[in-house]
C-alpha cells in the first residue's frame, strides 16, 4: 500500500510548483503540398504540415504557453483546432472555421497562442475545415509538472490512427456537399500515417515500426484521428493497462483491446513481456450502424512491434473483434472510471440546466448552394433536437458574440428538448415525417458558471449509430450510458457521482444514450458536434454561448491583431 501512495507524491508536489518553471513552446506550421504514395498508388499531392504525415508533435509541460505560427502555403483555406485544450483566456485560438475564427486564406498566416495550465496527458491538433484533417493532424502531449500517478514507463510512444483516401479529400467533400450524399469510405486505415502489411502492396515504407526491449514498460499515447471510423486496437500477445482517456487520468483498467472513437485519446501502459519476436499492432473498424451503417473499409491497419534481438520473421497477428462487436465496444467504453486525485475537479452535484438532446440522422431540403442536388427529393442531413446546424458564411459566431452583432449570424433558441417526444430507438419511428429536419444556426446561451446536465439520445431515424460527440472548451463527466430510450426514473439512481470518467468526446452508444455534466465556467463560443466529419458536414452540431463572468479574467478577451478576416 505504501508503494501505491508513493506514486501520488509527485502529484502533490506539482500543486506547489513555481509558476516561474513555465516555458514558451514555439512552433511554425508550414501548411502546404506534400507528394506521397500509399497502397502502391502513384504519388499524389496531399495537404500536410511541415512535409510530414502525421504532422509534428507538440510537447509541452503543464502550465506552459504554446505558440504556433500557422503559415498557409496550401491552395486551401485553413484553420487548426487544438482538440481538448480549454482555451481559457485564448478563446480566439480554438480554431473551428466560422465558429471562433474566419479561415486563414491561402497565402495568409495566423499565430495561435494558448496556455496549458491545469491539463496534462495526450491531446491532439487537426484542421477544422472541410475534410482536410484527413492529413492535417498531429499529437499534442502535455507532460505533468510533477510525476505520473502511476509507475513511470521506460519509454513513451505515440500511436496515431487515421484513414487514407486514394483521392483528393477536398474534392470528395465538395462533391458530397453539392450532391447532398456522403463521400465514399476510406481506402485504408493507418498507424502513424502508414497502412501496414495487409493491403496487398509490397512497396517499402508502408509500415510503421516500433522497437521494444523485453520486460520494459511503454506508455502508448493512442489517438484516433480517423475522419469517420471508430477503431479496435490490439497488439498480438500483449495486454494494456489504461491510465488516461482524453487527457484525464483513469483508475487502472486492464484489457487486451482498446476501443477508440474519432477524436478520443487513450493512454495505455504495455509491458513488453512476450517472447522475443515480432508482433503486429492492428487497428480495425468498429461498425455500430443498425440495421446497417454507411459503407466502410473492411480492412486492417498494422504496425510492427519488434523486440530487440528478434529474428526477421513474419509478425504474429492479434485476434481482432468482429466489425460489429458492440458488446466489446460498450464494455470498454462504459467501464472506465476517473482516478480521483487531490486538487482535481470532481463532478458537480447541483444542476442548473437540464437538456435532453436527440442526435442522429435525417433528411432535409437541398440548400441553394447545392448545385447538383436532386431538388425533387430530400437529401441526407443530421441534427440535434431536429436542428441541423449550418455555420455562418460571413462572420464567425465568436466575432458576432464579442461585438454583440448577432442579427443574421445566429439565433439564441437552440431547444432544450426535441420538438416531438417519440420512441427514439424503435424501427416504427423511422418514417419520412420524423426524419425531416431544417437547417439553422441556433445556439444555447448559458450563464457563466452554470452547471449543465445533458442527456444525449441516439435515434433510429435512418439508422442507429454510435456518434462521438465532442465538446470544445470543456471536459465533462460521463454519469451513465446504456442502450434504448433514456428513462430518468431508472437511470438517475445509477449515476456515478463518485468517480465518473471525464472526457471531451463521448461515443454515445448505438441506439442508446449517455448523460454528461459540466460547469460552464469558460466564457465564449463553444462548438459541440459529432466527430464523424461526414456527419458534421450534414449538420450534427450546435453551439454553446457562455456569457462573461464578473471579472476581466472571466470574460472573452479582445481579438488578436492578426485574427483572419472573412472574405
Amino acid at each position: 500500500m505504501a508503494r501505491s501512495w508513493s506514486f501520488l507524491l509527485p502529484f502533490a508536489l506539482a500543486l506547489i510548483a513555481s509558476v516561474g518553471d513555465a516555458a514558451v513552446v514555439e512552433h511554425t506550421f508550414n501548411v502546404g503540398n506534400l507528394s506521397i504514395s500509399r497502397l502502391c498508388q502513384p504519388d499524389r499531392i496531399i495537404t500536410a504540415v511541415n512535409g510530414q504525415l502525421p504532422g509534428p508533435t507538440i510537447q509541452a509541460t503543464e502550465g506552459d504557453t504554446v505558440v504556433v505560427h500557422l503559415v498557409n502555403e496550401s491552395p486551401y483555406s485553413m484553420t487548426i483546432h487544438w482538440h481538448g485544450i480549454f482555451q481559457r483566456g485564448s478563446q480566439w485560438a480554438d480554431g473551428p472555421a466560422m465558429i471562433t475564427q474566419c479561415p486563414v486564406r491561402a497565402g495568409g498566416n495566423y499565430t495561435y497562442r494558448f496556455n496549458v495550465t491545469g491539463q496534462e496527458g495526450t491531446l491532439w491538433w487537426h484542421a477544422h475545415i472541410s475534410f482536410l484533417r484527413a492529413t492535417v493532424y498531429g499529437a499534442l502531449v502535455i507532460l505533468p509538472r510533477g510525476g505520473y500517478p502511476f509507475p513511470k514507463p521506460d519509454k513513451e510512444e505515440i500511436v496515431m490512427l487515421g484513414e487514407w483516401w486514394n483521392a483528393n479529400v477536398v474534392d470528395l467533400q465538395q462533391m458530397a456537399f453539392l450532391t447532398g450524399f456522403p463521400a465514399r469510405q476510406a481506402d485504408a486505415y493507418t498507424i502513424n500515417g502508414k497502412p501496414g502489411d495487409l493491403y496487398n502492396c509490397s512497396a517499402t515504407n508502408q509500415t510503421h515500426r516500433f522497437e521494444v526491449r523485453q520486460n520494459e514498460t511503454y506508455l502508448l499515447r493512442i489517438i484516433n484521428a480517423a475522419l469517420n471510423t471508430p477503431l479496435f486496437f490490439k497488439v498480438a500477445n500483449h495486454s494494456f493497462t489504461v491510465v488516461a482517456v482524453d487527457a484525464c487520468y483513469t483508475t487502472p483498467y486492464k484489457t487486451d483491446v482498446v476501443v477508440i472513437a474519432p477524436g478520443q485519446t487513450v493512454d495505455a501502459l504495455m509491458v513488453a513481456d512476450a517472447a522475443v519476436g515480432r508482433y503486429y499492432m492492428a487497428a480495425s473498424p468498429y461498425d455500430s450502424g443498425v440495421p446497417a451503417g454507411p459503407p466502410f473499409s473492411m480492412t486492417v491497419a498494422t504496425a510492427v512491434l519488434g523486440y530487440v534481438g528478434a529474428r526477421n520473421t513474419t509478425p504474429a497477428l492479434p485476434r481482432l473483434p468482429e466489425f460489429r462487436d458492440t458488446d466489446t465496444a460498450h464494455r470498454f467504453l462504459s467501464n472506465l472510471t476517473a482516478l480521483v486525485l487531490p486538487g482535481k475537479r470532481t463532478v458537480p452535484l447541483a444542476v442548473d440546466t437540464r437538456m435532453f438532446v436527440t442526435v442522429g440522422m435525417g433528411v432535409a431540403d437541398c440548400l441553394p448552394e447545392q448545385a447538383l442536388c436532386n431538388r425533387s427529393s430530400t437529401v441526407f442531413a443530421s441534427s440535434m433536437n431536429n436542428a441541423s446546424f449550418v455555420p455562418p458564411k460571413n462572420t464567425s459566431i465568436l466575432q458576432a458574440h464579442y461585438n454583440n452583432m448577432t442579427s443574421g449570424v445566429y439565433t439564441r433558441d437552440f431547444p432544450d428538448r426535441p420538438p416531438v417526444v417519440f420512441d427514439y430507438t424503435s424501427d416504427a419511428s423511422d418514417n419520412a415525417t420524423m426524419q425531416y429536419t431544417t437547417k439553422s444556426t441556433r445556439v444555447k446561451t448559458l450563464r457563466y458558471n452554470e452547471t449543465v446536465e445533458m442527456v444525449l439520445q441516439n435515434t433510429r431515424l435512418i439508422a442507429k449509430e454510435s456518434h462521438p460527440m465532442h465538446l470544445h472548451g470543456f471536459n465533462f463527466f460521463v454519469l451513465a450510458q446504456s442502450f434504448g430510450n433514456y428513462d430518468a426514473t431508472t437511470a438517475a439512481p445509477q449515476f456515478n457521482l463518485v468517480n465518473p470518467q471525464e472526457r471531451n468526446t463521448i461515443a454515445v452508444p448505438t441506439g442508446g444514450w449517455a448523460v454528461i455534466r459540466f460547469v460552464a465556467d469558460n466564457p465564449g463560443i463553444w462548438y459541440m458536434h459529432c466527430h464523424f466529419e461526414a456527419h458534421l458536414d450534414l449538420g450534427l452540431g450546435m453551439v454553446f454561448e457562455v456569457q462573461d463572468g464578473p471579472t476581466p479574467d472571466t470574460s472573452v478577451p479582445s481579438p488578436p491583431g492578426d485574427l483572419p478576416l472573412c472574405g
